[in-house]
């Protein structure tokens, strides 16, 4: 079963952490987003390969990773019954221009990762699994 994350969860102990949780957030992400898009021909990249090539290309490759899951998760929606109205260039988007507002148009941008990630793994869930995965209400953020 996909679990269903909290994107306050992971604010809150990527800060206490000092960004160690943030990691295993995205790493754990990444192979979620291959067991809920398997079949579609494309890969999610290791957070670990993101986080050593966004180091090499100064943090570029991150920002096309985002942008590739935000393409990702709108493509695939549509085997689930769902269709998305967000994808990889409106997480770029809030990315690049919400820099302007200190920073916040970022999380935003994952917000809109995660939110839309919750509904993918709900439905597969309901498909695989037979029902739907009962997600403590913290989630709802």
């Amino acid at each position: 079963m996909i679990k269903q994350r909290s994107f306050i969860t992971m604010l809150l102990l990527s800060i206490v952490t000092c960004g160690i949780y943030g990691i295993i957030f995205w790493y754990n992400y990444s192979d979620d987003m291959n067991t809920v898009c398997n079949g579609d021909g494309k890969i999610t990249q290791n957070y670990i390969i993101v986080i050593l090539l966004s180091i090499v290309t100064c943090g570029i490759y991150g920002w096309v990773w985002y942008y590739g899951l935000g393409n990702r998760l709108q493509e695939n929606a549509p085997r689930y019954g769902i269709n998305f109205t967000e994808n990889g260039t409106t997480v770029l988007l809030w990315m690049l221009f919400g820099s302007l507002l200190c920073g916040f148009g970022f999380y935003y941008a994952q917000y809109i990762l995660v939110k839309n990630m919750n509904v993918l793994a709900d439905r597969y869930n309901q498909q695989f699994y037979g029902g739907q995965y009962q997600q403590p209400p913290y989630n709802n953020y």
